[in-house]
């Protein structure tokens, strides 16, 4: 069973705005999922859909085998949600908001909040009003972690947090991927996504364009390539090879930006006495921009 499924998801807002147009999604139990687009594009509301805070204008849609908006309650004790703009504001402690929100899912452990608060270096005791923007989401990663959930949904997680806290939030997705939950996530830090997930669906005009996993992106991306041999070289030998483009030759280095497999480039480079050879991986968001043509791609 998956735990998310929604078919021809529609979203239309007032005067015919529309945020879902026939979404057809599906994530698999025990995966992590990067849900990626443009601003804009229907992520947040494709969220807000999947937890019944807003109800979809058409289509289906389910969330660990059950209806979100018949079985709400049940559903909430299952899954963790952080949303994109979480906002707390109060006179109480996170200690004792926390200690609230554990009650309402029906746990009585408190042993989650305190193991998680320490991981983030965040203290429970100071009133939840004045905390940064960076300690109240760091309130809102121990609120969706710290009860196991079967279900991870987060939107834009890290936002406010330091370099830090970021690699820490990713030892918390790896690891709740290893006691076998789902992570669902939308996220504009594209290396939490290179790190994390094991599959990323691209998300435009409210409708998915692509599904792959991360490391098929990866392999069919451009890379920048730096050859640099010991005697100078003319131009033409490197040119013709396939799938090697933007090809410079300056003296004995070449440079040129290569699609597919290395085989060719490297037999041609063998036929020379070869001092060094720079193969630069592309990142996520260079993958992204190369994928839209030149739209940027923001979570």
């Amino acid at each position: 069973m998956s735990a998310i499924v929604t078919r021809g998801l529609v979203k239309t807002y007032g005067r015919g705005s529309r945020g879902l147009a026939g979404l057809d999604l599906e994530v698999n139990r025990g995966e992590v999922y990067g849900y990626l687009g443009p601003n804009g594009a229907g992520k947040s509301t494709t969220i807000r859909i999947l937890l019944d805070l807003i109800r979809p204008t058409d289509g289906e849609v389910a969330v660990l085998g059950l209806d979100p908006r018949r079985d709400g309650v049940e559903l909430r004790r299952r899954v963790g949600y952080l949303a994109g703009d979480f906002v707390v504001d109060g006179r109480q402690t996170s200690r004792r908001l926390l200690a609230y929100l554990m009650d309402l899912r029906g746990r009585t452990d408190r042993g989650g909040i305190t193991a998680l608060a320490d991981r983030l270096d965040l203290d429970l005791e100071k009133p939840i009003r004045g905390l940064s923007k960076g300690n109240r989401q760091k309130v809102g990663l121990v609120q969706a972690f710290m009860h196991e959930p079967e279900l991870l949904v987060l939107d834009e997680p890290t936002s406010g947090l330091d370099p830090f806290l970021q690699q820490e939030f990713v030892h918390l997705v790896r690891e709740a991927k290893e006691r076998g939950a789902t992570v669902f996530m939308s996220s504009h830090v594209m290396s939490e996504v290179q790190q994390t997930a094991d599959r990323v669906g691209i998300i435009r005009d409210g409708r998915l364009v692509t599904v792959e996993s991360v490391h098929s992106l990866r392999e069919r991306a451009v890379r920048s390539v730096t050859l640099t041999l010991a005697d100078p070289v003319g131009p033409d030998e490197f040119r013709a090879l396939p799938g090697f483009t933007d090809v410079t030759v300056t003296g004995a280095t070449v440079r040129g930006r290569l699609a597919g497999h290395t085989d060719e480039l490297v037999k041609a480079a063998a036929r020379h006495r070869v001092i060094d050879l720079l193969c630069e991986e592309p990142d996520l968001d260079e993958i992204f921009f190369h994928y839209y043509g030149g739209d940027r791609v923001a979570a």
